[in-house]
C-alpha cells in the first residue's frame, strides 16, 4: 500500500511565499537607490500593494483551497475562463520575462565569490550566468516539486534571511561607531536640484517629483512586494487548508515587511545613492561592510549565499505559475501538448518553453551596455504585465463577493462588500497608478532613447497580454486533456 503523500507544512508555504516575493535580496539596491524616500516608497508599496494583495489572496485562496489553478481559478470563477485564463498567462508570462533580472543579482553575487566584483557589470558574463544557471534550475524542477521545495526553503533561510539579518546587523554597528549614514545625505543629483532651486541640500522623506519619471522606481518597488498568491496553487497540499493558507500568507507578510524595509535600510546607510548598482549593490554594501570590520574573507562566502538565495527565488516561481498554467492546459484553454507531464507530475512542455523563451530575452545583456539598464527595462515589462494580473485580481474578489455572497470563505475581510470595494479598491488604485508610471523612463538611469524605451515596454504588454486573448479565441473543443 502506497504511503499518505505527506502535507506541506504551514512555515514551508510561508517560506516558500517569502521567497516568491523576495526572491533574494536583489530588490534592496532599487529601494535604497532612492534614499532617505525609500521609506515613502516603502510604505506606499505595503499600504497600497502588500497589505490588500495579501488579504484577498488570503480569502479568495481558502474559499477555493480545494480547487487547483490558483488566481485562474479565482478569475475564472467571477468573469469566465478567457479572462481567468489570461490573468493565471499574465502571472507565467510576467515571471519568464522576470527571470533574467533575479538571476543577474546572482550573478553580481557570484563576481564577489570569484573575487572579481567588476564582472557584474559584464554584460556577457552576466547573460552567460543567467543561462548556465536557469536552465540548471529548469532540469532540477523537471525532476519534482519535492526538490524545489526544498532547495526554495532553504535557499530562502541560507540566502536570504541569514545576509539579510547579517547585512543588518552590521549596518547597525557601523552606524554605532559614528560613520556616515548616507541615506540621511542627498544624492549629487538630489543636491544639485535642490541648489537650482535655491534650497540647502538635504534629504528627503518625499521624493522630489519633477515628472513622472523622477519617481519611476516606484513602479519596480511595487513589483519586488508582488508574489504573495503565487503559491495559492499549492493550498490544497495543507492538512488543513481553509485556516492554514491565510495564516501562511500572513506570516509571509510580516517576514516580507521587515526584510525588504530594514534590509534596504542598511544598504542606503552604507552606500551613497549615486554609487549603488541594481544588480550588485548588495554585494558593494557587504564589501564596504566586511572591510570596515577586518572580515574581508567573508564576501566570496556571503556572494555564494546570496546568489543561492536567488536560485531558490526561481525554484520557488518555477513550480508555481507554471503549475497553474498546466491547469489551464488540462482545461483546453491551450494547445494539449502543453499539458504534457514527466513521471514525476511535473510539466515538461511548459517549463521548457519558458526557458528558451528565458534564453531570448536574456540575450539583452549581451547587447545592452549599461546592466543596470537591462535590468531595469526587463524589470519594467515585467510590471506591466504583472499589474495587468493584479487588476483582475481585484476585481474578482469584488465581483464574488457581490455574486457569491454565501461562499464558504475561512477567512473574510471585514466589513462586507464595502470592506472588500475599500481594500480591493485600494490596491487597484496602487497597481493602476503604478502601471502608469512604468511607462515611464527614470532620470536617474542612463535610458538613451526615452521614445526606444517606452516603444519597448509598450510592445512588450500589448504582445504579452493580446497573446492570451488570441489562443482563447483560437481554442478547440478536443484541446480539453482527458483524464
Amino acid at each position: 500500500m502506497d504511503k499518505p503523500k505527506p502535507y506541506m507544512s504551514v512555515l514551508t508555504l510561508s517560506l516558500m511565499t517569502v521567497a516568491a516575493v523576495v526572491t533574494s535580496l536583489r530588490g534592496l539596491p532599487m529601494m535604497a537607490k532612492e534614499g532617505l524616500s525609500m521609506i515613502f516608497y516603502i510604505l506606499f508599496a505595503v499600504i497600497m500593494f502588500l497589505l490588500p494583495a495579501s488579504l484577498v489572496a488570503a480569502e479568495l485562496g481558502g474559499a477555493f483551497s480545494k480547487k487547483g489553478g490558483g488566481v485562474y481559478t479565482w478569475v475564472k470563477e467571477a468573469f469566465g475562463s478567457r479572462w481567468g485564463f489570461t490573468a493565471i498567462w499574465l502571472q507565467w508570462i510576467q515571471n519568464v520575462v522576470w527571470y533574467p533580472t533575479t538571476l543577474a543579482f546572482a550573478a553580481g553575487a557570484l563576481a564577489y565569490l570569484f573575487m572579481k566584483p567588476e564582472l557584474a557589470d559584464n554584460g556577457v558574463y552576466n547573460g552567460v550566468v543567467i543561462l548556465v544557471i536557469y536552465w540548471s534550475a529548469t532540469f532540477l524542477a523537471l525532476k519534482g516539486s519535492d526538490i524545489a521545495n526544498s532547495i526554495t526553503k532553504y535557499g530562502v533561510l541560507i540566502g536570504t534571511v541569514l545576509p539579510g539579518i547579517l547585512i543588518i546587523v552590521l549596518a547597525i554597528i557601523w552606524a554605532m561607531k559614528g560613520n556616515t549614514i548616507y541615506f540621511l545625505e542627498p544624492s549629487e543629483a538630489l543636491a544639485a536640484t535642490q541648489k537650482a532651486l535655491g534650497e540647502a541640500p538635504h534629504a528627503r522623506f518625499f521624493p522630489h517629483i519633477s515628472g513622472l519619471g523622477s519617481i519611476a522606481f516606484l513602479a519596480g518597488i511595487i513589483l519586488l512586494f508582488a508574489g504573495v498568491e503565487v503559491h495559492a496553487v499549492h493550498a490544497n497540499e495543507l492538512e488543513k487548508p481553509a485556516k492554514q493558507f491565510p495564516l501562511s500568507m500572513f506570516i509571509a507578510m510580516g517576514i516580507i515587511f521587515l526584510i525588504f524595509s530594514l534590509g534596504s535600510l542598511a544598504v542606503a546607510t552604507v552606500l551613497p545613492a549615486d554609487q549603488i548598482s541594481l544588480t550588485a549593490g548588495v554585494m558593494q554594501a557587504f564589501q564596504q561592510l566586511l572591510d570596515k570590520f577586518n572580515l574581508s574573507w567573508l564576501v566570496p562566502i556571503v556572494g555564494l549565499f546570496a546568489a543561492f538565495g536567488a536560485i531558490g527565488g526561481v525554484m520557488s516561481w518555477i513550480s508555481g505559475p507554471s503549475r497553474g498554467l498546466l491547469e489551464t492546459a488540462k482545461q483546453g484553454e491551450i494547445p494539449p501538448f502543453m499539458a504534457k507531464t514527466n513521471k514525476q507530475g511535473m510539466q515538461v512542455s511548459i517549463l521548457l518553453i519558458q526557458a528558451v523563451i528565458v534564453t531570448l530575452l536574456s540575450s539583452l545583456y549581451f547587447v545592452l551596455e549599461n546592466v543596470s539598464v537591462a535590468f531595469f527595462l526587463l524589470s519594467a515589462m515585467t510590471v506591466t504585465l504583472y499589474l495587468v494580473m493584479y487588476i483582475l485580481m481585484y476585481a474578482a474578489a469584488i465581483k464574488l463577493r457581490i455574486t457569491q455572497p454565501d461562499l464558504p470563505r475561512s477567512y473574510k475581510i471585514p466589513g462586507g462588500v464595502v470592506g472588500m470595494c475599500f481594500v480591493a479598491g485600494l490596491g487597484l488604485i496602487g497597481v493602476t497608478f503604478s502601471l502608469v508610471v512604468g511607462f515611464f523612463p527614470p532620470d536617474n538611469l542612463p535610458i538613451g532613447n526615452p521614445t526606444t524605451y517606452v516603444g519597448v515596454v509598450a510592445a512588450g504588454m500589448v504582445l504579452f497580454v493580446g497573446l492570451p486573448i488570441v489562443i482563447h479565441a483560437l481554442k478547440k473543443p478536443e484541446w480539453k486533456v482527458t483524464e
